[in-house]
């Protein structure tokens, strides 16, 4: 009889690892504390609107074809993919923004006239973020973080100086356009640290960014969710929606399953991809592997506070993806990570997914997604959520020459105190644990329990790190490790 396997929650990285385990003959069964499958990557539908709640951005569309590839699967079996050109605008001031193309040669061309001779720099840039990227995603990353020997490869021997300096310098010794800096060091904030203490290796970002391109799946990345959990399913996989697990089943040492909803579900292993801090919580005190003091020296990615907007007219002057620069990055960096506090004048993102996809909002209406990356576990009320997307609104009426609060239908919110409530996350961080240079690789919290047999763990705040792409990895990292020790 095969072996059972009871995992906790539903987001990407527990999803991905339900297909491979159920196809290595596992039999699976996910426990969901939402009424839907998703974990972060949820949907949220209101009169016609269609939001994503979480991730909004899909980037390495290499990766997701690698992860159906191994079920001799396609995306395009699942959801329908549009590239994105622009890829994104970043707006500096008012009539003051750069499109990022979706393709790489117009990009260098729209580098070139805001700095000249920077086509060429940006050019030898994305030659080495591509090498990078070369060895990071199609090697180091798929490596479970079991030892430091995975990270010495002949490769990476001779790019070890990479480690040791950092994406600003790296950035800034080629480019002293300021707003170009900016963009170039934009997309390791997908890692969660700012530029200065991210590796310069992780520069393979940039090669994502402007060499791979931003797609979007039609439908919304609600899709991709959907996509798997179908393949799931075709597995065997069992899903339970609205069960939170109220703890770790253990017998000397030994993970036995899981309380849920008081009733006891019992199995040969348990993977959780649900919050790692939280996870432990629900084991006895001596058998978890960190302490609160080893979480609160951690450096978390940033919480967010995050707006849903229904307009009645569509939105002029901005693309799918707009990135707002226009006040001072140092200034919120500090705000997030050094003297944590609420911003006085915050960068903010906003997404418009009915520009691209008229599924995601009736005709001539237009749904608006708004972001302000914060330090984790601030004050969050009402009136604090308010008093934000006035001064974002008022900013972007401003910059895009248009004027929006009469227009809105409707608009929700989500912030530090729903990332706590409905993923149990760490002082409401959103995107796990930043990957600067002692949080990479095998100095993350590991896979594999060290005082509990048959407990594993995977996502965001274990290898490979934070983003879509690497928890659909660490979903295959985890579900290999369980492969290869739980064999009877």
């Amino acid at each position: 009889m095969s072996q059972k396997i009871n995992i906790i929650g539903s987001g990407f990285s527990s999803l991905a690892a339900s297909c491979y385990l159920a196809k290595a003959g596992y039999q699976v069964e996910v426990f969901e504390k939402n009424s839907t499958v998703g974990g972060r990557a949820r949907q949220f539908k209101k009169e016609g609107f269609t939001f994503d709640i979480g991730p909004t951005w899909y980037w390495m569309p290499d990766v997701f074809e690698r992860f159906f590839a191994d079920f001799d699967k396609k995306t395009s079996d699942y959801y329908q993919l549009e590239k994105l050109d622009p890829a994104y605008q970043v707006y500096f001031d008012k009539d003051d923004s750069i499109l990022i193309p979706g393709n790489l040669n117009e990009i260098y061309d729209n580098f070139e006239k805001e700095e000249a001779g920077s086509a060429d720099k940006l050019e030898k840039f994305i030659t080495k973020a591509r090498d990078n990227y070369d060895i990071a995603i199609k090697d180091l990353v798929y490596r479970p973080g079991v030892s430091p020997m995975e990270l010495v490869t002949p490769e990476t021997a001779k790019r070890l100086g990479r480690f040791f300096t950092n994406i600003s310098q790296e950035v800034r010794k080629d480019f002293s356009n300021k707003k170009l800096r900016k963009i170039l060091e934009f997309p390791v904030l997908f890692l969660g640290a700012k530029p200065s203490d991210t590796p310069a290796f992780y520069s393979f970002m940039n090669y994502a960014d402007f060499g791979l391109g931003t797609w979007h799946p039609k439908g919304g990345m609600y899709k991709v969710i959907e996509g798997i959990k179908d393949l799931a399913e075709s597995y065997g996989v069992i899903f339970h929606l609205n069960s939170p697990v109220e703890k770790i089943i253990t017998e000397k040492g030994k993970a036995k399953g899981l309380v849920v909803n008081g009733k006891e579900h019992f199995a040969d292993i348990v993977l959780t991809g649900a919050d790692y801090h939280h996870s432990e919580q629900l084991l006895p005190e001596k058998l978890r592997q960190y302490s609160s003091n080893f979480w609160e020296k951690k450096t978390f990615a940033p919480s967010s506070l995050l707006f849903y907007v229904a307009f009645d007219k569509k939105i002029k002057n901005v693309s799918h993806h707009t990135l707002f620069f226009d006040s001072n990055f140092e200034d919120h960096a500090k705000d997030i990570y050094d003297d944590p506090r609420w911003p006085d004048n915050p960068l903010f993102y906003a997404s418009f997914p009915s520009i691209t996809d008229d599924s995601c909002a009736p005709e001539g209406k237009e749904a608006g997604i708004f972001l302000i990356p914060l330090a984790p576990d601030l004050e969050d009320t009402p009136e604090i959520r308010e008093h934000y997307f006035n001064i974002i609104l008022d900013r972007f009426e401003r910059i895009t020459g248009q004027k929006l609060k009469s227009n809105i239908i409707f608009k929700e919110s989500f912030c530090v105190n729903d990332f706590k409530e409905a993923y149990n996350s760490y002082k409401g961080n959103a995107y796990g644990m930043a990957n600067t240079l002692f949080q990479t690789a095998f100095l993350r919290p590991k896979l594999r329990s060290k005082k509990v047999e048959h407990l594993y763990f995977t996502g965001q705040l274990t290898v490979p790190g934070p983003g879509v792409p690497p928890s659909l990895i660490s979903g295959k990292l985890a579900a290999g490790l369980i492969e290869k020790n739980e064999k009877k």
